[in-house]
């Protein structure tokens, strides 16, 4: 794997070359609460579904949920030699999660520099090849993490979810112009919770307002990756770690309903695909 040995503070991020892994798309979002962990487990198992090979790489320090919604919060990565990890395979996805490796109940407490360096070891150090797709579920708002990301490795593009509400939204303009910014692509904005489908009657709610995140989309000339609707199906699976059901059991047009957002976000990265690249920037730390 080429790539350097990180740099000393003060010196440009040395970008990380990931050899064999074919699009590396950020999940990100301005906020907490959006259910941004939940949607990057939803998209990498959908994209898993349609025959692609997928890593998920759980980059969200403060708040690791990823093990746990995969239902393997007791797995401990192995090492292939001195400097390569060898991530966790559940649900047919290559996982590694910053979980990991600390006590599920203990905070993270980390400056700066610990969540770079960590963040490059997930990237210059765990076999993730091949891989069509890397998720990288990221923490919210406009910080570190997604700083180091963006400057550390050539991204395909971000995902921004957001909720319908105009507070969410405002937050998700924020994350989509820090990307645009980092001349990261915006890959599309996915409103969730976006509305309540009654099980007894099948009739739509709108809870939180209807159609923010498409305006928003419009607003920043993004494209609108479709909406996922708040379900009690979506949170047992979370909590009882298996995704799959979500497709096999397809509570309430769950299922359609993720793969929709799928195929759109496959659509967008084979568009980009076509394009050529723009300048790239590099951030002094």
């Amino acid at each position: 794997m080429s790539g350097g040995h990180p740099h000393s503070h003060g010196n440009p991020m040395q970008p990380v070359r990931l050899e064999g892994v074919k699009n590396v798309i950020a999940v990100g979002a301005g906020k907490g609460g959006v259910g941004k962990s939940t949607l990057s487990v939803m998209l990498a198992t959908g994209l898993v579904r349609r025959g692609l090979k997928v890593g998920l790489m759980d980059a969200d320090v403060y708040g690791p949920s990823i093990p746990k919604m995969l239902g393997i919060e007791d797995a401990k990565p192995t090492m292939a030699s001195e400097n390569i990890i060898v991530p966790i395979i559940a649900h047919s996805l290559k996982v590694m999660s910053i979980g990991f490796l600390v006590e599920p109940d203990r905070p993270i407490i980390w400056r700066g520099p610990m969540i770079h360096g960590t963040v490059k070891q997930f990237l210059d150090q765990v076999d993730w090849a091949p891989l069509d797709y890397l998720i990288v579920d990221l923490p919210p708002g406009t910080g570190d993490v997604p700083l180091t990301l963006s400057q550390s490795i050539p991204m395909t593009g971000a995902v921004v979810v957001c909720t319908p509400q105009d507070v969410a939204l405002l937050d998700a303009v924020r994350a989509a112009r820090m990307y645009q910014q980092l001349n990261v692509p915006v890959l599309g904005i996915i409103e969730n919770m976006s509305y309540f489908v009654a099980p007894d009657t099948g009739k739509e709610y709108d809870l939180f307002g209807k159609g923010g995140a498409a305006k928003a989309a419009n607003t920043l000339k993004v494209p609108f990756l479709g909406s996922m609707p708040i379900n009690i199906g979506i949170r047992l699976s979370g909590d009882q770690g298996t995704p799959s059901t979500l497709f096999d059991d397809g509570p309430q047009g769950v299922g359609d309903a993720i793969m929709k957002v799928v195929d759109e976000l496959v659509r967008q990265v084979a568009l980009r695909a076509d394009k050529p690249a723009g300048p790239t920037l590099t951030i002094r730390s």
